[in-house]
């Protein structure tokens, strides 16, 4: 078992990483403007679930959640734009 004096600090972590790992693939798009391996329904879907854990995180009032979910869900939608705009 955790000591519960960890779990905020994992939290966060996770949070951290799973946010900012899609800042790589945003920068390579815009870059690049190559979006032909990117699967538009898929983005798409997964920026729709960031959206709903955005709407969750707020009705719960976590910040960490609310924060992880806004930058992640900005990055999504660049991703998903670029994919729009550039096929």
């Amino acid at each position: 078992m955790l000591p519960q004096t960890l779990v905020p600090y994992i939290g966060l972590a996770a949070a951290f990483v799973t946010t900012f790992c899609w800042l790589p693939q945003a920068i390579r798009i815009i870059r690049t403007r190559d979006t032909r391996a990117i699967s538009l329904p898929a983005y798409g879907a997964f920026a729709a679930g960031i959206a709903l854990w955005l709407v969750y995180g707020i009705a719960l009032g976590d910040l960490p959640l609310i924060l992880s979910n806004t930058v992640t869900l900005g990055l999504q939608l660049v991703i998903v734009g670029l994919k729009i705009r550039y096929g």
